[in-house]
């Protein structure tokens, strides 16, 4: 809703993209489209330099990427799925690394906008990770066997049955998805949401003329903004990690011997 003075306060109309080359490019290959790309080629580069020409003595860069290699491998990956960690390993690097990337484009003025806070892509990355561990799960089991295991815990009498499995059901092959995605989703929006609340109100603060009260407001709006996105650096890469780990565990419960 549009107010006195011509400021319009940032709103869902804000999250809006469309073509980045209108007429020529279709909507869908958006400013969110070319992050996911952007984030998906840095990925691939960074990793690959960082594995080519190992020292024993690590250099900051070599160093930086040890620490998170070691961090997704033994606090997520071998914490997790113990003994079958190497073979799921992979996919969870490459999914924090692209995780924590998008998430921080937020913060960055070339991009300030966190690709994750457009639920497509968060959903697409949910279906993703569903289709790893329901795959992994298939794998080990067989397609009978995994369905069994999944929809009917040990010990449950016959009769509760009917009432479990379509519980099960829902959680495994439904909901778990789902509330991946929107957790990520609501989070990344939310907090980018917030900072451009801060940075807009502010700066619209800051132009109103003959009002000291409203410029010093103004201007301590737009300093509280640079905390707020300070905050949302720490909350970009906490949900990058409590993405990854729970997939691992998703992965561990198709896996895992007991039900």
């Amino acid at each position: 809703m549009e107010t006195g003075g011509g400021y319009q306060p940032p709103g869902v109309k804000d999250f809006y993209w469309y073509s980045v080359w209108p007429g020529v490019l279709p909507d869908w290959m958006n400013k969110p489209f070319f992050q996911a790309v952007i984030g998906a080629a840095l990925v691939i580069v960074l990793w690959w330099i960082a594995s080519r020409k190992l020292k024993i003595q690590p250099s900051k860069g070599q160093f930086a990427a040890e620490y998170i290699y070691e961090f997704v491998r033994n606090g997520i990956a071998r914490d997790i799925l113990h003994a079958d960690f190497r073979k799921y390993l992979p996919y969870l690097l490459g999914l924090f690394s692209f995780l924590l990337i998008n998430n921080w484009f937020g913060e960055f003025f070339f991009f300030m906008y966190p690709t994750f806070s457009n639920v497509g892509y968060a959903y697409g990355l949910a279906i993703l990770s569903w289709l790893i561990y329901i795959g992994a799960g298939f794998q080990k089991w067989g397609f009978g066997g995994f369905l069994k295991k999944a929809l009917i815990p040990e010990g449950v009498p016959g009769y509760l049955l009917p009432v479990v499995i379509p519980l099960e059901f829902l959680a495994t092959f439904i909901t778990r998805p789902i509330t991946l995605a929107l957790r990520l989703f609501a989070n990344l929006f939310a907090g980018h949401l917030v900072v451009m609340v801060f940075v807009v109100g502010g700066g619209y603060l800051l132009t109103v003329e003959n009002n000291t009260f409203y410029n010093i407001s103004g201007g301590v709006s737009i300093a509280f903004s640079l905390i707020i996105l300070l905050l949302e650096l720490f909350i970009g890469a906490l949900q990058a990690y409590i993405f990854t780990v729970l997939t691992a565990q998703y992965v561990s419960t198709s896996i895992a011997e007991a039900h």
